[in-house]
């Protein structure tokens, strides 16, 4: 059931605080779930395989990454870890795709939020700073069948798995609350500025490239390592290759230090939609 005691009024002004966002997420917490399983579920409505799609998807890219750069281009990761298997370099890129997916997929569906549910802002009683958190548990989830791939693959081609595999989560878990708070920005903007949704697109794509994903970050020149070192998808897609390819322990300080940068990010972003969302109804 949608709370009604808050947003009656959506033209007055909203908490900006961190403790009003804990208590929204949290008052609203049973109608997120409703929402992200109706989100997940309507992606693949009216399709044969339905929810199967979720899992049909990574497995047929790893077949597909396995078989392009195993056999075709003949490609091996080399470097750290020692193994020079012809499926290592497909399970070692699956893994950058996992975290550049749920980056991509986000952010590139954050623009239209609020232009996508007009209802929401104009006629229903509804706290629309949950939007982004829904779109964040709809990618959470198809992530999570991803890593589930990756996993059995792993164990599929190497006969074991790392224990080190169970701090994924918390290495996943910077980079969740930076996108939060990049989701609640740009959610923001593209109610005003609507080429937001289309520059938005060109950037994901760029840092695709310009992210380690098809690419040890050794093998980039020296010169550009600063540039590639800055990316933020970079260290926490180097961190869970460390967890789950390498079976080696994350970087406590520097995911420490990544958690205090996103969640001063995540603030602002949230600041910045509770103090715009006055004006949605206007715009819209």
């Amino acid at each position: 059931m949608i709370n009604t005691s808050t947003a009656i009024n959506p033209h007055a002004a909203q908490p900006t605080s961190l403790v009003a966002l804990g208590k929204s997420l949290w008052r609203n917490r049973q109608l997120i779930v409703q929402m992200t399983k109706r989100e997940v579920v309507g992606r693949y409505q009216g399709s044969a395989f339905g929810l199967a799609w979720s899992f049909l998807n990574p497995v047929f890219m790893l077949v597909v990454y396995t078989f392009v750069f195993s056999e075709i281009f003949k490609s091996r990761w080399g470097g750290e870890g020692g193994d020079d298997s012809k499926t290592q370099f497909a399970v070692v890129l699956f893994v950058g795709m996992i975290v550049l997916s749920l980056f991509s997929e986000v952010l590139n569906r954050a623009p239209g939020l609020i232009l996508a549910n007009v209802n929401y802002v104009k006629k229903v009683v509804f706290p629309i700073e949950i939007l982004p958190v829904i779109a964040m548990g709809a990618a959470l989830f198809h992530g999570l069948i991803s890593l589930g791939v990756l996993l059995a693959a792993f164990l599929l081609f190497n006969g074991y798995l790392h224990w080190t595999a169970v701090f994924f989560p918390l290495v996943l878990l910077p980079l969740v609350i930076l996108i939060m708070g990049l989701a609640w920005m740009l959610a923001s903007l593209g109610v005003f500025l609507r080429d937001v949704g289309q520059t938005i697109g060109i950037i994901t794509t760029v840092l695709m490239f310009l992210s380690p994903v098809f690419y040890p970050v050794t093998a980039v020149p020296e010169r550009f390592r600063p540039f590639i070192m800055s990316n933020p998808l970079t260290f926490i897609i180097e961190q869970a290759r460390e967890v789950l390819i390498w079976g080696h322990l994350p970087n406590w300080l520097g995911l420490g230090i990544y958690t205090l940068a996103a969640s001063v990010l995540a603030w602002a972003g949230y600041a910045l939609f509770q103090k715009t969302r006055k004006g949605f109804a206007d715009v819209l």
